[in-house]
């Protein structure tokens, strides 16, 4: 049974940048008991109220999405996925299943990452499908859901590719006159953003486009 003190969080995508950052930010913080994290590989590291969960994305178990609060960090590129239809299953498929199971096992917010652009109307497939995650979550009318539309993520990826390390590069040295919204964001800053907001009591929907998530 679910604390009525502290609530349990659970975390999507644990492995990746935000993700990463989000779930250390999550275990030293007051308002969780508990942090699952839902993965296909251990996150290597341990604490007293950190959980992973072994999880089958493509067979998911609902039982284990229980949570009062979801935090979804997902996301690939279409380089690593290797076909649209790859990309499509990570970045729309994932998130919006473990919505489904969550709302269903009584998680009353979720959180997630999607991307500065997103439309289900543009013509670039990449905006496009997050914009389609962002609808299709909006109609399981969620009592809680935040959006949030980082730029490029500026931060320590783990992995070092050539192009992204050339756009960081690019970025930090131009930000400075870089309008608001299109400027660079440290990811610690969108981890911040998602636990605090997740805080605050919001009812219905709020979208944070970039700019906003430059003062966390």
């Amino acid at each position: 049974m679910i604390s009525s003190t502290y609530k349990t969080a659970l975390v999507v995508g644990a492995t990746g940048l935000i993700g990463n950052l989000l779930t250390h930010q999550l275990v030293d913080s007051p308002s969780y008991e508990k942090v699952k994290v839902l993965v296909r590989k251990s996150l290597n590291w341990q604490h007293p109220r950190l959980q992973e969960v072994q999880f089958d994305f493509d067979h998911p178990n609902g039982l284990l999405t229980q949570a009062d609060d979801i935090f979804c960090c997902l996301g690939t590129t279409m380089k690593k996925a290797g076909s649209k239809d790859a990309f499509r299953k990570v970045d729309h498929q994932y998130p919006l299943e473990i919505a489904r199971l969550g709302l269903a096992n009584g998680a009353k917010q979720l959180a997630i990452v999607t991307a500065m652009g997103a439309d289900e109307r543009s013509m670039f497939f990449y905006n496009r499908v997050k914009g389609e995650v962002e609808r299709d979550l909006t109609a399981l009318n969620y009592p809680t859901l935040l959006i949030f539309r980082p730029s490029l993520l500026l931060g320590d990826r783990g992995e070092k590719r050539f192009g992204e390390q050339l756009a960081e590069s690019a970025m930090r040295l131009f930000n400075p006159v870089i309008p608001a919204k299109y400027k660079g964001v440290e990811a610690t800053k969108v981890a911040t953003a998602m636990l605090t907001t997740m805080q605050q009591g919001i009812v219905g929907k709020r979208v944070f486009e970039s700019d906003q998530l430059q003062v966390y």
